[in-house]
């Protein structure tokens, strides 16, 4: 498996991580491990892949400070899933395109 596969499996055992932690209730979970997870995981998508798709310049390290509010950590995870989604998308497309 290469370390961009590697990336995308542990990225998709994330979200439904989120998810479990999500399914607790509102005000019960942190947003802090999955930014902090998330931030790993990009800094070592931009050391593999860098220059070679300038693309990847396009996502950028979450906030890992973690809201009070119930309505702003359910917002964090949010934008945190969106962020995810579309890494995991990128992966799947630089896969895909051939070799040059």
């Amino acid at each position: 498996m290469t370390p961009v596969r590697t990336m995308e499996h542990m990225l998709r055992k994330l979200l439904s991580e989120m998810d479990y932690v999500q399914s607790q209730g509102a005000g019960y979970y942190t947003c802090s491990p999955f930014a902090r997870r998330f931030n790993k995981l990009l800094d070592q998508a931009n050391g593999l892949i860098g220059a070679s798709n300038p693309l990847i310049g396009t996502f950028d390290r979450l906030e890992e400070a973690d809201p009070k509010d119930p309505g702003e950590k359910s917002k964090r995870l949010l934008q945190i899933r969106i962020e995810i989604t579309q890494l995991i998308s990128f992966f799947e497309t630089i896969q895909e395109e051939p070799v040059a």
